[in-house]
């Protein structure tokens, strides 16, 4: 493979299209089509004589994209990695590209929980392999109840004392193993005087913790490149004219670099990102 979309939406299909016509092994992996695909009526975008529906518009793109021979995977992406090549794991399997392109839309709702905006950095993260190494012998939690939360549950367990799953009020998603417990109280607040101390539940019961990593719903752009160590700006990815990361080969379209979020700010992202990787594929095998 000569480089991995990350989102197959508006940003990723863009992408691919040009490097699929450039002969470049594309791969592409999405979920669902994001807030586009909850759009009833688009009539703000060129090319259409009568109002379209984002599902509509996801569909012909991604029929166009594997016209012109991507292969397109419907899976959850749960982690990355880099060891020369990137590394992307899913719910289903593992697959490696010397490039990658981010495309998966904005950064997720971050739940409103009493204490968890004031505590991060103090023992709230939101990455855990990029964190886990500080809780060495400690007791954490992850909140969350679907399989990126059980992803990050097991990236700390070699390395704490305990994980525990907080789904906070919700039944978890997918199978966890025994060596993960699982409490699915509903949460009150998260306490703690500069750094995080407890969690206090609905029902009065409280958790003493040393560390709390948030992984709520799906990974998103913004907590894939945090993993791999990608410059952010707030929570958007940072990203120069090129839609460059930080690290090599590594590109980044769409709502996740900010801005204007728009179909048409999408597809031009996605089609810079695309060309962008054109060059660099082509750099690599001379």
């Amino acid at each position: 493979m000569d480089t991995i979309i990350i989102g197959n939406g508006p940003a990723g299909i863009s992408a691919a299209l040009y490097t699929c016509r450039a002969n470049l092994k594309t791969l592409i992996i999405g979920r669902d089509g994001g807030s586009l695909e909850k759009a009833e009526k688009i009539e703000n975008y060129y090319g259409f004589a009568e109002p379209i529906s984002g599902t509509e518009l996801l569909d012909i793109g991604i029929s166009q994209a594997k016209r012109l021979g991507a292969e397109i995977i419907n899976d959850e992406v749960v982690g990355v990695g880099y060891d020369g090549q990137y590394i992307i794991k899913t719910n289903h399997g593992e697959y490696k590209a010397p490039s990658m392109i981010l495309t998966t839309g904005a950064i997720r709702t971050i739940p409103r929980i009493k204490g968890l905006k004031e505590l991060e950095g103090r023992g709230v993260s939101y990455c855990a392999e990029c964190d886990a190494f500080f809780y060495r012998g400690k007791d954490v939690a992850v909140l969350g109840h679907g399989n990126y939360a059980l992803h990050e549950a097991q990236v700390l367990l070699p390395v704490a004392k305990s994980v525990t799953l907080l789904t906070d009020g919700k039944e978890p998603k997918t199978s966890v193993p025994e060596s993960i417990k699982v409490n699915t109280a509903k949460i009150n607040k998260i306490n703690g005087n500069n750094i995080i101390d407890s969690i206090e539940f609905e029902n009065a019961a409280e958790q003493k913790i040393n560390g709390l990593f948030v992984a709520i719903g799906v990974a998103g752009s913004a907590d894939l490149a945090r993993k791999l160590g990608v410059t952010l700006n707030g929570r958007n990815i940072a990203v120069n004219e090129r839609m460059a990361t930080n690290l090599p080969g590594l590109y980044a379209a769409g709502d996740c670099t900010g801005g204007m979020l728009q179909i048409a700010k999408a597809v031009h992202e996605g089609a810079i990102a695309g060309r962008e990787v054109i060059k660099y594929i082509k750099n690599l095998k001379k």
